[in-house]
């Protein structure tokens, strides 16, 4: 099971009932955090889930809006006793900003690890997650991410005592290992069925549409996609800040077929988004407006026959 919270939906300025942008996964006991906004440790405490198990925080760019809510939430990692490593990922010129970010954060008992994305696509193994970070079409570098829970086929019992395996190596073959004994080299795919279908979340803000966003959100259990600008008369002020109308977000939800559409990110100017939802439910019917805190738990399919 994949925990998904947005934990702030709010673009440029927080606002009394919607914080700046932050998404937060959970898997297998491990988070991921991705953008970091003004509130975000807020958002995190109402929800009541914990920065602790926080692994990675991936920012898509460094507008504050993004960034902003990290020196206090590296204070709150730090006074929680944490010293455990933390990586943090982004565009080029991450160590700097976090650098810059650390005056006044400065001592902290655990190790920052600054990955910096130089390519246009960049894929990280992470605990569990698999993490494609792709770059999209903002005014500064910036970044989208595709999180992915793979997984492999079931475990055989016929197949493994067809080869002769001992059992004492089932585990480790499931597991992924490859295992060398008595002249044998013993495989996964020895024992594995067919890969099974996993989890995948796709994430991106602050962008115009692109190619790119329609190939890395392509059967997404779940499209989180900015929402700037829900009135229909925005369309040109969204290409010249690039950014994109709700509408524009809903074609590409439709064109990469993904399961559902989260809107997010939303102007500080646009006070109730889900007027506007029945205009782009006419375009993708499974679109969704949000409002903070927004929580979905995204099961596998076997997972789901069994409820």
């Amino acid at each position: 099971m994949l925990d998904i919270c947005l934990l702030g939906t709010g673009g440029m300025m927080p606002l009394p009932y919607r914080w700046l942008t932050s998404m937060m996964a959970r898997y297998n006991g491990k988070s991921i955090l991705i953008d970091c906004g003004e509130g975000t440790q807020i958002a995190m405490k109402e929800k009541g889930w914990s920065p602790k198990p926080v692994e990675a925080v991936c920012f898509t760019h460094f507008h504050a809006d993004h960034i902003s809510g990290l020196p206090g939430m590296l204070l709150t990692m730090g006074n929680a006793e944490r010293t455990e490593p933390l990586l943090l990922v982004g565009p080029k010129g991450l160590a700097k900003v976090v650098a810059s970010l650390r005056v006044i954060a400065p001592e902290l008992p655990f190790v920052i690890d600054c990955l910096e994305l130089n390519e246009a696509e960049h894929t990280i193994y992470f605990d569990g997650f698999k993490i494609v970070a792709f770059r999209v079409n903002h005014n500064v570098p910036c970044y989208g991410y595709s999180l992915s829970v793979e997984r492999t086929g079931r475990f055989q019992v016929e197949r493994a005592l067809s080869f002769g395996i001992e059992k004492k190596y089932w585990n480790r073959l499931q597991k992924g290992e490859t295992i060398e004994t008595e002249g044998r080299i013993l495989t996964p795919e020895m024992v594995l069925g067919p890969a099974r279908k996993g989890l995948k979340v796709t994430y991106c803000t602050d962008t115009r549409p692109t190619e790119g966003i329609v190939k890395h959100a392509a059967g997404a259990d779940l499209f989180i996609c900015e929402g700037m600008y829900g009135e229909p008369d925005k369309k040109a002020k969204a290409k010249e800040n690039k950014h994109m109308t709700f509408y524009e977000a809903a074609e590409l939800a439709k064109r990469a077929k993904v399961t559902r559409l989260w809107l997010t990110h939303y102007s500080p100017s646009l006070n109730r988004p889900e007027e506007y939802l029945p205009a782009v439910r006419k375009i993708f019917p499974a679109a969704e407006t949000c409002k903070d805190g927004k929580t979905i738990e995204l099961m596998f399919e076997e997972d789901e026959a069994e409820v």
